[in-house]
């Protein structure tokens, strides 16, 4: 079969040991700030900025006090295999609000994961979502920033793919499994130098059927899934699915919400999709700004809009073709693209507000000390 750039993402190659390293570089001077679109679609403004030096492919994106952070893979393999021309590591590059590049750090691997922890001032990363997957913290301003991880408890026989953190607790996906049998999300303790993996759900747990002829009755599946990948929370402003989980089944097309999550009382809802998903975000209030990454591009955009209260918005990535960004009805399932908005090839999307205080109000909403796409 032929693969195409989507399906190499849910693809191993060759398994290869990785080394941990870090060095932090010098601030880029690249232009100040970021692009005005002049031909931005009506109702909507989008403002870019660009890649610096030769960092490619922009992925998760999420944001630190009034800093954005975006990882660059570079080209890295699923494995943490060296990309073509032989780079072994991932870029994190800082930007201010308006575009300004500042700090960049590299990260042995393929960073899939990327999300902040404001209540310690430090991202939150994996690397390697296929296998040969580390666990990092890095804290921007200081002395040591990185600091590496290694996994304990990693049982489903893949990697880890996107994390959040909410009410203090580290959530990552149990990507690319050997089976469907092993968990499909675990809860992460940072002991030391270890990072502490504790499932949360199986790959074939069961769940409520969230639509179609079935939705809302007590109709139950075993999930199978084999493809965990985005994560997130679920604001209170959004129609359906408040406070829960959600974790992105990108290739089962199925997002599963879990309320309750890590307690007796958790459950879990299917909610099935015409494409596969990517990163899905939520609009914590009416007026903010929907970040995306663009790696068709190598570039960022910052976009303001007619964006509601709750509503969801989408990556989706056919197995062939260009991605689009769509808005999800969270009851039916159905995507409607954003027409005004094709000319953006998404990949990661965040949600946030525009001044520091409203961030903090949506880091509380929707991700308890975290707002991220991978999504958020």
């Amino acid at each position: 079969m032929s693969l195409t750039p989507n399906k190499l993402k849910r693809t191993s190659m060759v398994l290869i040991g990785t080394a941990v390293t870090a060095a932090t570089l010098a601030a880029a001077a690249l232009p100040a700030s970021a692009e005005e679109n002049h031909d931005a679609p009506a109702g909507y403004s989008v403002k870019t900025f660009s890649a610096v030096g030769n960092e490619s492919g922009p992925d998760d994106i999420t944001r630190l006090g009034d800093s954005v952070y975006v990882s660059f893979q570079n080209g890295v393999g699923a494995l943490g295999e060296p990309s073509a021309t032989g780079t072994a590591a991932s870029t994190i590059q800082q930007y201010s609000l308006d575009g300004k590049p500042g700090k960049s750090w590299q990260v042995t691997g393929k960073v899939d994961g990327l999300t902040a922890d404001p209540a310690r001032h430090r991202l939150l990363l994996t690397a390697n979502e296929d296998g040969n997957s580390s666990f990092f913290a890095l804290t921007p301003d200081a002395a040591k920033p990185l600091t590496a991880y290694t996994y304990s408890g990693l049982t489903h026989g893949g990697g880890t793919d996107a994390v959040t953190v909410t009410d203090g607790k580290i959530l990552v996906s149990a990507s690319h499994p050997a089976d469907t049998t092993g968990p499909a999300a675990y809860s992460v303790d940072l002991d030391g130098t270890t990072a502490k993996l504790t499932p949360l759900f199986t790959d074939n747990a069961s769940a409520t059927l969230a639509n179609g002829a079935h939705a809302g009755t007590k109709t139950t599946l075993a999930l199978a899934l084999t493809d965990p990948d985005s994560n997130t929370v679920v604001p209170s402003a959004a129609p359906r699915f408040k406070g829960n989980f959600m974790l992105d089944a990108q290739g089962d097309q199925q997002l599963i919400f879990a309320a309750n999550l890590g307690t007796g009382r958790q459950s879990l809802q299917a909610l099935t999709v015409a494409q596969p998903l990517d990163d899905t975000v939520f609009a914590a209030k009416a007026g903010q700004t929907l970040w995306i990454t663009d790696p068709a591009n190598n570039k960022i955009h910052a976009v303001t809009g007619p964006f509601k209260a709750g509503q969801a918005i989408s990556t989706v990535a056919p197995d062939s073709g260009p991605t689009s960004l769509d808005t999800l009805d969270l009851r039916t399932g159905s995507l409607t693209p954003i027409k005004e908005l094709t000319n953006i090839h998404p990949k990661g999307l965040m949600f946030t507000g525009p001044t520091q205080d409203e961030q903090r109000g949506q880091d509380t909403d929707q991700h308890g000390d975290n707002q991220n796409g991978n999504n958020q």
